[in-house]
């Protein structure tokens, strides 16, 4: 009965770390001109090494959804 209740319990574990490392990030930001620090309107922003992107708004804001977590660069 113990090595049962072992067993499920380091499957358990085992899957919700699987789980944890496939969630997905969601990145926000501005970005601002370094000329004259206004924000950027229609600025790309793109997840380096992907096709994952967006555009800026009027204030320069974005929001990329979905961001693989083995994504470290934009």
């Amino acid at each position: 009965m113990k090595r049962k209740l072992t067993l499920l319990l380091t499957c358990l574990l085992a899957s919700i770390s699987l789980t944890i490392a496939q969630t997905s990030k969601k990145v926000i930001g501005v970005v601002f001109s370094e000329e004259d620090n206004q924000p950027v309107i229609g600025a790309s922003v793109v997840i380096k090494g992907t096709s994952i992107g967006t555009t800026t708004d009027l204030d320069g804001k974005f929001v990329i959804s979905n961001v693989p977590s083995s994504s470290r660069t934009w």
